[in-house]
């Protein structure tokens, strides 16, 4: 009995390193691009020729601390913020309203209407990208934040309905009923009792909307055709056309322009984990 026990025991173990393996070298493929790219930043042209993948000889700090200095980096990193919050912020408001109507309340072709959202989610950004230009031309919204951050609230409300919706669906509804004996409505059941309990999933749609934001480069590159609306992609493409040979000082670039979005997700990875966990349990 003792060798029938070991054999499923062991086969576990190995199954499980195997996994760790390849965890580990999944990990190891997406931080070797980052560490790349800081340890360059520390270097010279020369030296990043002759010696690309190992420690610099001599830790060039200029680079970054060039860029740390200009107004033209922190502009943009103000521009990315300000825009990524005010999509969030307005994707989440509308997206928990109508997540809130197709979860709670019962009427004649909720589902339907409910479907044609989520098909929002097969539409890929570049396909209405002709007309939204038009549109924007039109409504006068180019060189303007609310530009980029219509259209981005716009095409991030499907999958934010469908998170929120999973969440406020999974509420009992003798909560709701007793809400309603005490005098509270639809707008204070709502407001007062889904919200507050819907908080890892408000959290979870709030950070994937605001990393979305701040990683769009082809929305800001359409919309903004002055440098003082630039944001932090754009910056980096526009920084790499104008030092094309010094490929220091651009992966500097790209090393600083990684940084507010690495930390902000290093802060918030536990609420978008354990929201995208609660909403699959709660299914």
């Amino acid at each position: 009995m003792a060798v029938v026990t070991r054999r499923p025991r062991a086969k576990r173990t190995a199954k499980s390193l195997s996994l760790q393996l390849v965890a580990l070298l999944i990990g190891a493929a997406m931080v070797w691009p980052v560490l790349y790219a800081v340890l360059s930043g520390f270097k010279d042209n020369s030296e990043l020729s002759s010696n690309p993948f190992g420690l610099p000889r001599e830790w060039v700090t200029g680079n970054y601390t060039e860029l740390l200095a200009s107004g033209d980096f922190w502009r943009q990193v103000s521009n990315s913020t300000v825009i990524a919050i005010g999509t969030a912020l307005l994707t989440v408001a509308v997206s928990a309203l109508a997540a809130f109507v197709f979860a709670r309340l019962a009427f004649r072709g909720r589902e339907l209407l409910f479907t044609l959202f989520a098909i929002g989610l097969m539409f890929p950004f570049a396909v209405a990208i002709l007309p939204l230009y038009v549109l924007l031309r039109t409504m006068g919204l180019l060189d303007n934040p609310l530009g980029v951050i219509l259209p981005q609230a716009a095409f991030g409300l499907p999958v934010t309905i469908i998170v929120l919706r999973g969440f406020f669906r999974a509420i009992p509804g003798e909560m709701e009923e007793a809400a309603r004996i005490d005098g509270c409505g639809p707008f204070g059941f709502f407001w007062r009792i889904l919200l507050p309990m819907a908080r890892p999933a408000l959290a979870t749609v709030s950070v994937l909307a605001i990393v979305t934001s701040w990683n769009n480069f082809f929305l800001p590159l359409l919309v903004f055709t002055e440098p003082d609306w630039w944001t932090i992609p754009v910056g980096v493409q526009q920084f790499k056309g104008e030092h094309s040979t010094d490929y220091a000082r651009v992966l500097a670039y790209v090393t600083l322009a990684m940084a507010p979005a690495l930390a902000f997700y290093a802060v918030a990875e536990r609420h978008l984990v354990g929201g995208l966990t609660a909403g699959a349990t709660k299914g």
